[in-house]
């Protein structure tokens, strides 16, 4: 299945539509501007995408008229998040190619359609339950048994949304402390290591992927990724293999992510003893891809702008060992001395507050030949 395989290719001068206005789209707009293309930003919040983008319109993704005034200015509509509403992607297809497409956002946008679809193509999750109300979380309990982790289906990320369940917890408590809202239970996955995959697929079907990523995170956000993840050469093979799959099922177009837990010594797995879980999918460019735009020859921006205009993909290739670190809250405030640190990249994303918890930039290290 393929979206968009007869629109026509978009040429250097054009330009790109991106929903959203954060980091992720403010770097897409620097990494499509590298290639001569133009971006309008739309977004209902002003952020730092704003700053380096040629367009921008602050309205709201329920706006009808302003958003099909947005479509008629640009060739291509992308999105640097996933809960772009239904609707909005509608109305906004109806006028130019929405890439990925809407498909992929409402497979992924809710956490158990999202599992429901990786167990109906043959990939493994966490054991899940759904949970619509108090009773239903007891209920669930008792057949998954504990520890658990509750999540809102929609709407988490960073670790929002979800909460950890353990013996002798007051289940109706912790049901009204995520708003009472529709949620899933899953069984807790004894890994051994958190990778990524960041892929790409182009209109008409070719894929790349990046080596496979080890992440490590803190207070449920990412803190360090590492290039390339310490697992075995079978097991990363299996990682792309298994990230390719799901881009062809949903008929991809763009950057993806797949997060997946790294289970050791399970049966009947590969001979590394090892066997993959996958966790969540971003439909988006991810925070642990920011390390192609230091350590390989193509970005994960330029990978996505290049997929969603239809020119060829580039080359993955690493330019060695790497580690990303995020500048979380003040983090950030250490710049001058990240500047003077040799072989340290630095990327600030322009965001004027630094709070805690807050993503303000990354720096990147190339560590090993």
């Amino acid at each position: 299945m393929n979206p968009a395989p007869t629109a026509p290719l978009i040429a250097p001068g054009a330009t790109i539509g991106i929903l959203g206005s954060g980091q992720l789209g403010r770097m897409l707009a620097m990494a499509a501007g590298r290639l001569g293309l133009n971006t309008h930003i739309y977004a209902p919040d002003a952020g730092p995408a704003f700053d380096v983008a040629a367009q921008h319109t602050l309205a709201s993704y329920e706006d009808e008229a302003a958003l099909a005034a947005f479509a008629e200015s640009v060739a291509v509509v992308t999105y640097e998040f996933e809960n772009v509403p239904a609707q909005t992607a509608a109305v906004l297809e109806a006028h130019r190619p929405v890439l990925p497409p809407p498909q992929a956002l409402a497979a992924t946008q809710d956490r158990l359609v999202e599992k429901q679809f990786l167990n109906g193509i043959g990939v493994a999750t966490a054991p899940f339950l759904a949970v619509d109300d108090a009773p239903g979380l007891a209920r669930a309990v008792a057949q998954l048994g504990l520890p658990a982790i509750l999540k809102t289906r929609r709407f988490g990320y960073d670790g929002k949304g979800q909460v950890m369940i353990r013996e002798g917890a007051d289940l109706a408590e912790i049901f009204a402390s995520i708003g009472a809202q529709p949620a899933i239970l899953e069984g807790v996955v004894p890994f051994a290591r958190e990778v990524s995959v960041v892929a790409a697929r182009a209109r008409d079907g070719s894929f790349t992927a990046f080596d496979v990523c080890e992440n490590e995170h803190e207070s449920h956000i990412l803190s360090l990724t590492r290039v390339p993840a310490r697992i075995a050469h079978e097991t990363s093979a299996a990682a792309v293999a298994m990230t390719q799959k799901i881009m062809d099922a949903l008929g991809y177009v763009g950057v993806i992510c797949v997060e997946m837990f790294v289970v050791e010594g399970a049966a009947g797995v590969a001979s590394s003893g090892e066997t993959l879980v996958v966790n969540e999918i971003a439909p988006r460019v991810h925070n642990s891809g920011h390390w192609t735009t230091d350590g390989a020859v193509t970005s994960q921006f330029e990978q996505h702008v290049r997929a969603i205009c239809g020119w060829p993909l580039g080359s993955t290739r690493r330019h060695g060992e790497i580690e990303m670190r995020n500048l979380i809250g003040e983090d950030a405030n250490r710049w001058r001395d990240i500047l003077g640190e040799s072989g340290a990249s630095l990327h600030l994303y322009g965001k004027h507050e630094a709070r805690p918890g807050r993503k303000m930039g990354h720096v990147t290290r190339i560590v090993g030949g």
